[in-house]
Formats: C-alpha cells, sequence, structure tokens
C-alpha cells in the first residue's frame, strides 16, 4: 500500500472515529453530564465547554481534523510499541533522555485525546505512564550527569524536569476524572508534589530568579499546582520561594545569575525580560524557548484564576510578545540568531504553533494570526486551537504584515532595543540591546542583513548542537564563549583586540547604547542610529544605518556609517562576514604559504588569515556571488588601511565551528575615524541558462563629504554619474536642520536629509 493511500485510509478512519464520538457525546445523558460538571476537570487548558464544541465541529474544520488525525497516529504508533521508563543516565541526544522527553510529549497528547475522542484506551495508557514513574520517582536519585548547577533526577538538569512537569499537567488534568481518588492521592503524595518540591524549595538556584529556566520551573509548579488546587504551589509559582536568603552572586553553567533584586517566580520573568514593546532580552531564540511555559501556564492561569488578569498583566505584554517575535523573523519565518540562536529555527517550531493560536485566541483574533497558523499547517487541540481552525475555515486570515519596526528593551523600554528595516526583500537587523542576561553576546551596535530570507552578511549565532549527543552531549560547546560570544565574531567594530567590556558579564550587565534616532516613515528609506559610549571606556562609537530605494539601482542598498571618538589612539577592526563566494577586489592581496591564527585570545585565536592587502584606492571593493545573486561591498579606505581575508576555524581541532569567511578593515593608531560602506545587492545568475544577469557594482565612489560632531554626510556617485546626498543628524535629532557643505545650503526637517 503506497504512503498517501494508507494516509487517506487513516484519516477517513480517524474521521468516522470523530463523527461517532460527536454522536455519542450528543447521547451523553444529563446525569454523567452534572457529575463531570461537579469535578471542574479539564480547565487547565482544554476546558469542559472547549471539549463540548471541539466534539461539536468535528469533521468540518480542516486544519484541527488534520492535526488531531496526525496526532492520532502518533500516540498510536507510541503505544504500540509499549511503556519505557528507563533509570536515567544520559545528557541531551542520549536515549534516556529523549526517551522521557518523547513520553511527556505523548502523555499530553494522548490526555488530549482521551478527552476529545472520548476513548478510554488513552486514558488507561496516561494512567500506566504515570504510575510507572510514580514508582520510579520514589526512590530516583540524582541525575548520574554531574554539569549542571542544578541536577535534575529524571534529567540531566532541572531543567527538563520541568519542561516534563509542564506537559504532564496537562495529561493529569485531561485524566483527572478517570483516576479514582486513591490514585490522585498516589500521584499526588509520591510524584507530583515531592517532584515541584524538587525542582523549586531543594533548587533554589534554578528556580528563585529571573531567566527562561526559571519560567519552565515557575510554570511546572504553577500548573501541577492548578490541577491539585494546591494554593501553596501556585502562589510558589507566581512569587518565586519567599523568604529565602540566596547567593545573589551565585552563577549557572552559561554563566548567569541569580536576580539581585531577590524577585522571582512568575510574575517576575515577565516584568524583567519583556521590554513594554514585547521584546525579551535574552533574544528571539530563547524567547521562542520560553514563550511556551509563559503562554500555557497564562492559559491555565486564565481558566482557572480568572482574578489574577494574567494576560492583562504588564499592559498585556505576554500577547504582545508574539507579534514582536514574529517580526523577528526573516522572510522565511526563521528567528533572527541574536544572541545565542540556532540558526533555522523559525515560527514553525511547536512553540509558535501555541504563541499563535493562544495569542489569536485571547488576543482579539488579529486575521493576520490566521495566516501565519495557515503557514504552519497545524494548531493546537484545544480551545484556542479550534478558534484558530474555525477562523481559517471562514476565510478570515489576512497577511501578517512586516514592516521596519523598532522594539525597545529592558522592562521600562529604555535600554537600547532592536531595529528591523525592512525595503522591499532586503531586510537589516540594527543591535544596541542590552546585554541579554546570560545568553548575550559582546556584540554592541552590530548588524546581519538578509535578501529574501538568505543571509548576505551573517550573525554566527550559537556554538552548540542541540541535542546530538557526539557534540558534547548536546550542550553548549567551550567555543561558545571563546568565539561566538567574542565581539570579533561579530559585524561591529573591535578595539584593541579585546572584546567589549573586555568579555566580562558584570560589567555588560550595567550598560547599554542608546537609540540616536529611528525613522521609517519614507518608504523610500528606513534608518536607525544608535550610540555606544560603555565598550570600551573612553571611546564612543556612534552607528547610523540606512536601507535606501533608489530608482538609480536594482534593489535597495545599504548604507552604513559608523562614527569613532576616543580619548586615545587605538587600533580598530571592522569585520563583514559576507556569506558565498568572492567574485572580484579592486586591490590585490597576497595567499600566506601557511595559514596562522590572526590573534591569540578574544575570539582572535579562531581566525585564519587567507590573505592580506594595504588598500589602494579611496573605495575599496568585495562582490562575491551567493545564492544565486550577486552583492558588492563598497567601504571607504585610506592607504594605511589593512585588508584581511580570515577564515573561521583556527584552534578548533574537534571542527566545532563552522568555515565562513570574512573581509576584515583594521585601522591602525587612530583616535577618531568614520567607517563608511554600502552593501548592493544586483543581478542573478542562473545554474540552467548560465547567464549572469546586473554582476556588476553601481557605485562609482562613495565619499564622505562633511563629519563633524554635529553631522556626518556621504556621497555616493553611479556608474552613470548621479550622485545623491546622505546626510545624518549624530548629536542634534530635532526636526529642522540648516548646515552648508561646500559652500552649499541644505535646510530639511527630521534627524536625517536624502537626495
Amino acid at each position: 500500500m503506497n504512503n498517501s493511500r494508507a494516509s487517506f485510509l487513516a484519516i477517513t478512519l480517524v474521521l468516522l472515529i470523530m463523527l461517532s464520538c460527536k454522536e455519542k457525546a450528543e447521547n451523553e445523558n444529563q446525569e454523567a453530564i452534572s457529575v463531570e460538571a461537579e469535578s471542574n476537570h479539564p480547565n487547565l487548558i482544554l476546558t469542559q465547554k472547549g471539549v463540548k464544541d471541539i466534539r461539536a465541529n468535528l469533521g468540518h474544520i480542516p486544519i484541527f481534523d488534520k492535526s488531531l488525525a496526525e496526532t492520532k497516529a502518533e500516540v498510536d504508533t507510541e503505544m504500540a510499541l509499549g511503556i519505557d521508563t528507563p533509570i536515567p543516565k544520559d545528557y541531551s541526544g542520549g536515549y534516556t533522555h529523549a526517551r522521557h522527553k518523547r513520553n511527556m510529549i505523548i502523555l499530553q497528547k494522548a490526555g488530549v485525546l482521551y478527552q476529545i475522542l472520548n476513548d478510554e484506551k488513552y486514558a488507561k495508557y496516561a494512567k500506566n505512564m504515570l504510575m510507572q514513574y510514580e514508582g520510579m520517582y520514589k526512590t530516583l536519585p540524582k541525575h548520574p550527569k554531574t554539569r549542571s548547577y542544578a541536577r535534575g533526577k529524571l534529567f540531566w538538569q532541572c531543567l527538563n524536569d520541568s519542561n516534563w512537569l509542564v506537559y504532564v499537567s496537562q495529561a493529569y488534568d485531561c485524566i483527572y476524572n478517570y483516576l479514582t481518588e486513591e490514585e490522585r492521592n498516589k500521584l499526588e503524595t509520591n510524584l507530583f508534589k515531592p517532584f515541584a518540591d524538587y525542582i523549586s524549595i531543594e533548587n533554589p538556584q534554578f528556580y528563585n530568579r529571573v531567566h527562561n529556566h526559571s519560567t519552565w520551573g515557575n510554570a511546572a509548579v504553577g500548573m501541577i499546582g492548578l490541577v491539585m488546587n494546591d494554593e501553596e504551589l501556585i502562589n510558589r509559582a507566581l512569587y518565586g520561594i519567599r523568604g529565602l536568603e540566596m547567593d545573589k552572586t551565585a552563577k549557572d553553567d552559561d554563566g548567569g545569575y541569580i536576580n539581585k533584586d531577590g524577585k522571582a517566580g512568575f510574575l517576575a520573568n515577565i516584568e524583567e525580560p519583556f521590554s513594554p514593546d514585547g521584546y525579551y532580552n535574552e533574544g528571539p531564540y530563547y524567547q521562542r524557548y520560553a514563550m511556551y511555559p509563559f503562554l500555557i501556564f497564562a492559559e491555565g492561569l486564565h481558566h482557572v484564576k480568572p482574578e489574577v488578569k494574567i494576560f492583562e498583566y504588564k499592559e498585556g505584554v505576554l500577547l504582545k510578545s508574539i507579534k514582536a517575535l514574529l517580526n523577528l523573523s526573516d522572510a522565511d519565518g526563521e528567528f533572527f540568531p541574536l544572541n545565542d540562536g540556532q540558526k533555522g529555527m523559525s515560527y514553525y517550531n511547536s512553540a509558535l504553533v501555541s504563541a499563535v493560536d493562544i495569542s489569536y485566541h485571547f488576543g482579539g483574533q488579529d486575521p493576520g494570526l490566521l495566516s501565519i497558523a495557515k503557514l504552519q499547517n497545524s494548531v493546537l487541540l484545544d480551545d484556542s486551537g479550534l478558534a484558530v481552525a474555525l477562523g481559517i475555515k471562514n476565510g478570515e486570515e489576512k497577511p501578517f504584515d512586516k514592516k521596519s519596526i523598532n522594539l525597545t528593551d529592558g522592562p521600562n523600554g529604555n535600554q537600547g532595543g532592536v531595529s528591523i528595516l525592512r525595503n522591499e526583500e532586503i531586510e537589516l537587523v540594527f543591535k544596541y540591546t542590552s546585554q541579554g542576561s546570560s545568553h548575550g553576546h559582546y556584540d554592541k551596535l552590530s548588524y546581519s542583513l538578509y535578501d529574501n530570507g538568505d543571509e548576505v552578511i551573517q550573525d554566527y549565532g550559537l556554538a552548540r548542537f542541540v541535542n546530538i549527543e557526539q557534540k558534547g552531549g548536546g550542550n553548549y560547546l567551550k567555543e561558545n564563549k571563546t568565539w561566538a560570544k567574542q565581539t570579533i565574531a561579530h559585524n561591529t567594530v573591535t578595539q584593541n583586540e579585546t572584546s567589549h567590556f573586555k568579555g566580562e558579564f558584570e560589567t555588560g550587565n550595567k550598560y547599554h547604547p542608546d537609540l540616536n534616532y529611528f525613522s521609517s516613515k519614507d518608504t523610500r528609506i528606513q534608518v536607525a542610529s544608535a550610540k555606544d559610549v560603555h565598550a570600551y571606556p573612553g571611546t564612543e562609537m556612534l552607528r547610523t544605518m540606512a536601507v535606501i530605494k533608489d530608482e538609480d539601482f536594482e534593489k535597495p542598498y545599504v548604507l552604513d556609517l559608523m562614527r569613532v571618538t576616543s580619548d586615545k589612539a587605538n587600533q580598530y577592526d571592522f569585520p563583514y562576514y559576507f556569506l558565498g563566494q568572492v567574485l572580484q577586489t579592486n586591490f590585490e592581496y597576497k595567499i600566506p604559504e601557511i595559514l596562522k591564527p590572526l590573534g591569540t585570545k578574544n575570539g582572535y585565536q579562531h581566525l585564519f588569515v587567507e590573505g592580506s592587502a594595504k588598500a589602494q584606492s579611496n573605495n575599496s571593493k568585495l562582490s562575491w556571488l551567493n545564492n544565486g545573486k550577486f552583492y558588492t561591498l563598497t567601504t571607504v579606505t585610506t592607504a594605511a588601511d589593512d585588508l584581511l581575508f580570515t577564515r573561521i576555524g583556527a584552534n578548533d581541532p574537534d571542527f566545532n565551528l563552522r568555515r565562513e569567511a570574512a573581509l576584515l578593515l583594521r585601522r591602525k593608531n587612530v583616535k577618531n575615524t568614520t567607517f563608511v560602506s554600502a552593501i548592493e545587492a544586483h543581478g542573478s545568475y542562473s545554474t540552467v541558462t548560465e547567464s549572469a544577469v546586473n554582476s556588476k557594482s553601481n557605485i562609482a565612489d562613495l565619499k564622505v563629504v562633511l563629519d563633524t560632531e554635529d553631522y556626518t554626510a556621504i556621497m555616493i556617485t553611479t556608474v552613470k554619474g548621479v550622485s545623491k546626498l546622505f546626510i545624518t543628524a549624530n548629536t542634534n535629532t530635532e526636526p529642522e536642520h540648516k548646515l552648508t557643505i561646500s559652500n552649499k545650503n541644505y535646510e530639511w526637517s527630521g534627524s536625517y536629509y536624502f537626495k
């Protein structure tokens, strides 16, 4: 039998079961309904009303029916394999880790299937697995792997134990009525309450702080507390462990810290990391990871403890954060790898299915979210998933319009931020955020560039192979600290081969850049400008970046101005981490016979020097080809500037780092300087027709015509001799400006001028 036919028959069978369940539900006698209502379960994520509405619509809501059929097939396959709860022994990626992780997901799904399909076999399966865990947990020691600052029991770290309890709480809620009072007492006394106490009271260094780890812990304790109707656990989840004296300088294995002002608990984890715009200070990769416990516990609180008004907390920032997160994705839906972030993570992840559905259901039913849900092609099997499925069925979706946006950072929105400049297919991500907790990088005023979802100038992301056991047990590699976090790994200025804040977390955590201005009203030009005065004491960096749509260019291009002023002479290194194949340069470079590292520390030890040159003109050019598109970097240089081709991979015997290239501009022994460059996207190459179209740069000259404390002006001249002038206000961003350049007067309103 071919796969498509088998799939068709499976879905048909499920639909028949659904219709049967619907008929059965309609014929339930009133007495049984009354008894179920008195027990008040399920009420955590699924609700009694939700179950009734789902059953009534089965067979008529395509995306929901599809998700249900897929879940049923998945759980049925696992049930046929039997139950395995092995004694824990592995790191991430190992069998025991993967098995317990799989069990928690299947438990949650089996509970949901029991409610929706009203089939006792799923409840029985979930009960039997929970009883196996109850029998195991009573005598289970700490996990044998000792790397974590907070070892779990089922897993090597309390974080994963918390993951387990978040999912299993939902399963328990769904089969609560199926269990006898004696069975519930047994599970709560020997498994759930000790489990919650272990990850919280016995591991306060994990639980009682502000971090995505503790968010999972808070949600786990709170959700099982909601199912058990345990007020003490619920309060512990919301407010942390009260009256606890802790070492406020204690580090975790990522370099994070216990919150120094003593705030803890779920509400503190909403207050502190989220800005009023919904930006999460650890970055989109970890926001994606944290959104599931944030939203799933919030949904449970909304149903069981509506008086908390959780979706209104901090002016509704949880729901607001979902749209912020979606805006932090490229044209393909992949999240920008700010701070520690694995490339390729996207809004197709199951956590974002939850986020989109919950946001739609509780946040005003924004039709733009339906278009994302339709792309995801999956919904939650609960009340929110039903709402989304009905919205899609009724054709209510509209495009989720991602425009240029500035997202503030910090609990009050005054600790820097991130600007995303979008112009046609070009997306520029300009990062001027705070440190970003333990997952932050030393990369003030850095950026990355995308063309219709393809990286053009990349941010490296993290050095980790998540859940691949062969690579450090799936955990962070040492190169994450020696390379990925270091300043030289990013597209920003490194001074004297030393990372920002000397690579010291304590120092970096105190400071943040400040926005100079952000402008996106003019569809021709999107601009962001920000300043940092703390990364290097005595040095000020002001960076202004613009994405310009100009009728004399095929596509929008990037103009980049980095103005550095210092109280002493320094060496400045400015890399461009381009992706693709070098085509041409306008400078001659020498290739070394033996590859040597660029330096000995602060990330320099990981860069091979593959070529070196002296700048030979006022403009140095590099052209490259990537994914069938041409790009050209034009940068203003002097005869004293060094140009270095570098490649990642030195001092990396285990091949933990990707072997990717950069062109590095080095400027030595200067106090004040301005780096000016333009990046063009142009033309295309077809490997089928073997034809190259518009493969050359359109910029004949890039020139600084004014550079003062108050203004910087750049002249861009095309190959046809057409000149355009861009002026940015460095200090005074008031609306009205008057300026004279080369005896010509300029007047304009706003923070920049372009004509």
